[in-house]
């Protein structure tokens, strides 16, 4: 058998790392949070470990896995170049901001964005800790990208996140305007988002928009169907939500939002 790959899933220094074989099929995975090596395949066990081992820290276990539910099978069987959960904050702009932008944007004004979703991806991070799951870059046909989508006991957020470049931004029912600007339908955007992933995922999904580095953010009284966030608060103030999803929900919505033709 050629060299076996290791993959993650979820962010970098999170979540799990996959060993697939050279097809993409999945014959082991590291949890980081656990320290755990669950090997399906006792023969493949010292193959495992030595394409582990600059991964491994501290004192670790290695074993046979236990029994899988359902969505943890339909994980596993995912091949690589349809799994989303890989995808990096601002996994798009990063080219363009290194190479050039598409349609004759400039790099300088690619880079607030992609700082933007840096630090909002940074942020929604910070929730797997308490059993929250995070994907970015999630395409939906005919509204383009979501920047973010989170999966948590509190329910399920679509997240659009909007450079303030250290300027006032004011958020209206319809629109959001950053500085002296033209005010753009941000709000209105991210509704039809939450609507679209609410259809595919058939769970509610709640819109919410991450203003970052604004030198101020004010929000209309009556808009209450987005919520509207700030790093460094961001995490905190979503981790608070009062439980609506046991974790095997938010496992399976999960494994279901990470496959690309999900959203197809």
């Amino acid at each position: 058998m050629r060299a076996l790959k290791v993959l993650p899933s979820g962010r970098p220094g999170r979540g799990r790392l996959y060993v697939n074989r050279p097809d993409g099929l999945a014959v082991a995975w590291y949890d980081r949070q656990s320290n755990r090596v669950s090997v399906l395949s006792d023969a493949l066990r010292e193959e495992v470990l030595t394409a582990l081992r600059p991964f491994l820290t501290g004192t670790w276990t290695v074993g046979p896995p236990p029994v899988p539910t359902a969505a943890e099978l339909r994980g596993l069987l995912l091949p690589p170049d349809l799994d989303l959960a890989p995808n990096r904050p601002g996994e798009t702009l990063l080219g363009e901001s290194a190479y050039g932008a598409q349609g004759g944007r400039a790099r300088h004004r690619v880079r607030p964005e992609l700082q933007a979703r840096l630090r909002a991806g940074a942020e929604t991070e910070l929730l797997e800790a308490a059993g929250w799951r995070v994907l970015h870059d999630v395409p939906l046909p005919g509204l383009g990208l979501l920047d973010h989508l989170l999966i948590g006991p509190p329910g399920v957020l679509a997240v659009r996140t909007v450079a303030g470049r250290r300027q006032r931004a004011h958020v209206g029912d319809l629109s959001l305007t950053v500085g002296r600007a033209e005010p753009r339908p941000d709000p209105d955007w991210i509704r039809r988002a939450a609507d679209r992933a609410a259809r595919v995922l058939r769970t509610p999904v709640r819109a919410a928009l991450v203003v970052a580095d604004a030198s101020r953010v004010e929000v209309d009284p009556s808009l209450r169907d987005v919520l509207v966030l700030q790093p460094p608060t961001a995490a905190a103030a979503l981790r608070g939500g009062v439980a609506a999803l046991k974790p095997p929900d938010v496992e399976a919505l999960f494994t279901l939002a990470r496959a690309r033709p999900t959203w197809d």
